[in-house]
């Protein structure tokens, strides 16, 4: 399972041209879930993003998490993230769980966020999204629950 966690002001998700999700102070979290991922993986990928401190305290160091500053996720699906580009430029997305059981994580990945205290808000699983976003900072961070990186 294959996350991209993006500190934001706020981040929104378009589909069809109705708003799915959106929020102010938080994480963007783009997640993908891979062939094989496990419930092992799933509470890897949902103990980083939601401890992550990667918030400023007072002093200006990034000690704090979504928690502590109240802030909210917007979680969005996207296979994409498990693709494999090692071989020509064409992206293989083989690895990449299939739909059925891929959303069923994603849910259980909002859920799990849900259940610790945090807003989440959504995108919409295998719809064609725009999602736009702040970053601040740029805070972008690569989390691979079989620690790849």
């Amino acid at each position: 399972m294959r996350a991209v966690v993006q500190r934001v002001d706020c981040a929104s998700v378009t589909v069809s041209g109705a708003v799915s999700g959106k929020i102010a102070k938080g994480l963007l979290v783009l997640l993908g879930v891979a062939e094989g991922d496990t419930d092992k993986d799933l509470n890897y990928i949902v103990d980083k993003v939601c401890g992550l401190r990667i918030f400023e305290d007072a002093a200006e160091k990034m000690n704090l998490s979504v928690q502590d500053v109240g802030g909210s996720i917007l979680a969005v699906s996207q296979f994409t993230l498990c693709g494999d580009c090692r071989k020509g430029k064409r992206p293989s997305f083989d690895k990449a769980a299939k739909p059925d059981i891929a959303n069923a994580y994603y849910e259980r990945f909002v859920d799990a966020c849900r259940n610790k205290g945090i807003a989440v808000e959504t995108g919409v699983f295998r719809a064609h999204m725009l999602v736009e976003l702040v970053n601040n900072g740029p805070v972008t961070i690569l989390l691979d629950s079989t620690k790849l990186f």
